[in-house]
């Protein structure tokens, strides 16, 4: 019942009685300790200043606000002149606003607004002196560059926007504020050129975001599922970088940035797939050496989700592929070991995903004893117990060191090398060819927004060529770079 009477309180326009209001906010904030409320006469008007400590300045508040406002004198003062007065001669803060219901009040309140309400008056004067403590811009912890720019994204979302557009002068970029999640009140920022982007990927965007339910948003993950493809395609259509740089770049091939306040992440719709083996270094590299570059990452990528597959299909129902010498080896590898090549695999698999999980949690002070622990219980004593066969575990470490080629498909590598490897078990090659081709199948039918994910390979598109196989120079690239409108249309 408390819950729902809030609510209504909530929704209510702020009445004329400053009395009412002091007493309607005090019962929505149910005593909050961070809530501020400073009484004071305005021109010969009962006043208040409220704020919410820890998230604004009280310097720049003393300074820029309380001396000044208490030095207002007015000769025939009324709420309607006073607030005319300061909108029309006072500066007071940039960044300024009226709330006319408690729910906007509250907004600007836990968002590090100074919000003034007067007797007389039926809205609130909001002030943004925002001083809370933040992460200052560093090199992003994910997605290092050698030649690249050194700053990242961090969790204030409208650093994040003053990052892109410190890159991106131009007025044709389009930063969007809006707010989403009927508790967290989160500020959501949606980017794009108004010259590249589709106007009516933009409604499709919005459209989605609308029919969103959440209560709260607290990292993209809370949206990338609403943003996704609803066919349930094996590869992400919403990609995820930390860099500036990289969103801008994506800004200008037509797609769309969302920054969400609270997360150094920002989201790129649609993603497609060629851009998970490029990174901004590519384009700092002569072409022929990121060309090489580029098709590593490729034959990595088989090599993580196929190479502990392919073993395992071939020693168990193809050995006849085998030259006489490496068959030998690896028979007299696996004769003492004591459970079947398959499990063998998966087992060693699932260890080395426990360890990496292990890694990731604990504390960086001990991060590295895991490191130490995990070689000499699968490096040495596994091996030399006869457990695991040598070659097994030379294959699985093989394959899980390329997966680290390319990070951004780290989820569906894992899961693709599990799944080729259980078929591999049961029906050899000819089991790792059917799911191949229901893997491609699934990843060419992938597409977000209506645009395909495996664009520009398939369907075929030439222009886009020029950066997808290869890395062209920019002599070639400057009469045109591919855009996804371009492809759309």
């Amino acid at each position: 019942m408390q819950q729902n009477h809030t609510e209504i309180l909530l929704q209510q326009t702020i009445s004329p009685q400053l009395s009412v209001n002091l007493s309607k906010i005090r019962t929505i904030a149910e005593g909050s300790s961070d809530l501020l409320v400073n009484e004071f006469v305005l021109s010969g008007l009962p006043a208040a200043l409220l704020c919410c400590e820890g998230m604004l300045s009280t310097s720049t508040m003393t300074e820029l606000i309380l001396k000044p406002i208490t030095a207002i004198r007015l000769e025939c003062p009324t709420a309607a002149n006073v607030f005319a007065f300061i909108r029309n001669h006072q500066l007071y803060s940039i960044d300024r606003a009226e709330a006319s219901t408690y729910a906007d009040l509250f907004r600007f309140l836990n968002s590090g607004f100074a919000v003034l309400v007067l007797d007389g008056a039926d809205s609130a004067l909001v002030f943004g002196i925002q001083g809370y403590d933040k992460r200052s811009v560093s090199e992003p912890s994910g997605e290092d560059n050698v030649m690249g720019a050194k700053d990242g994204f961090i969790e204030v979302v409208r650093v994040n926007m003053s990052l892109l557009r410190r890159r991106m002068k131009t007025p044709q970029l389009k930063l969007e504020l809006f707010v989403k999640g009927s508790k967290s009140q989160t500020d959501l920022c949606l980017c794009y050129m108004a010259d590249r982007v589709p106007q009516s990927l933009i409604a499709q965007i919005k459209a989605r975001l609308d029919e969103m339910e959440l209560e709260s948003i607290l990292s993209s993950g809370y949206l990338q599922p609403f943003l996704e493809n609803r066919r349930g395609c094996l590869f992400d259509t919403v990609g995820t970088t930390q860099r500036p740089d990289v969103l801008c770049a994506k800004l200008l091939e037509g797609r769309v940035g969302l920054l969400i306040d609270g997360t150094p992440f920002a989201l790129v719709i649609p993603k497609l797939f060629c851009e998970s083996f490029q990174t901004m270094d590519d384009y700092c590299y002569r072409p022929a050496y990121a060309t090489l570059v580029r098709w590593i990452k490729y034959a990595a990528f088989l090599v993580a989700v196929l190479l502990p597959a392919l073993y395992v299909a071939i020693a168990l129902h193809h050995p006849e592929l085998l030259n006489r010498t490496l068959l030998l080896i690896l028979a007299d590898a696996e004769e003492n070991a004591p459970i079947s090549l398959t499990a063998e695999a998966i087992g060693v698999l699932l260890v080395y995903e426990i360890i990496r999980e292990a890694g990731l949690r604990l504390p960086k002070a001990v991060g590295g004893a895991v490191s130490i622990v995990a070689g000499l219980i699968i490096g040495d004593a596994a091996v030399a117990s006869g457990l695991i066969s040598t070659p097994m575990l030379t294959v699985t470490a093989i394959a899980v060191i390329a997966g680290f080629v390319v990070p951004d498909l780290a989820q569906s590598i894992t899961l693709l090398r599990l799944a080729f490897l259980l078929i591999a078990g049961f029906w050899g090659l000819f089991g790792i060819s059917l799911l191949g081709a229901a893997v491609l199948f699934n990843l060419c039918a992938g597409e977000s927004f209506g645009f395909p994910i495996t664009a520009p390979i398939a369907p075929l598109y030439k222009k886009g060529f020029r950066d997808t196989l290869t890395r062209v120079s920019f002599r070639k690239m400057q009469s045109g770079s591919f855009t996804v409108e371009e492809y759309h249309e």
